[in-house]
């Protein structure tokens, strides 16, 4: 029993890592690149993504409850997530770019 107690801790951190991992990822992603993505906006995944990690803090892995949070978890990475990464500039706030770069992309000298 104590083996099978270790391994029932190990999954339930894995999947608090897992769905805290994915709450960081949305809420550095810029609210427009979710509907350039044509997914639903930043604060419904904030908040989905939020009661999942809260559900995987308090309730026994064996409960329902968390297996729906690792659906939602899992939605989001292999669809939103994916999604977002494929916009330029990956969704993320911080802006790469040439000191050339224009509101319409790059300047080019005319050329």
């Amino acid at each position: 029993m104590q083996g099978f107690a270790g391994f029932m801790w190990l999954l339930s951190m894995a999947l608090i890592l897992f769905s805290a991992f994915a709450l960081i990822d949305a809420a550095t992603r810029r609210e427009d690149a979710y509907r350039a993505a044509d997914k639903k906006t930043k604060p419904f995944w904030l908040i989905i993504l939020g009661l999942a990690f809260v559900v995987n803090l308090i309730f026994n892995i064996l409960s329902f409850l968390p297996i729906i949070g690792l659906v939602a978890t899992i939605v989001y990475m292999v669809d939103v997530r994916p999604a977002l990464r494929g916009l330029p500039g990956g969704g993320r706030n911080n802006r790469r770019g040439s000191s050339s770069d224009g509101p319409y992309g790059p300047y080019n000298g005319g050329r």
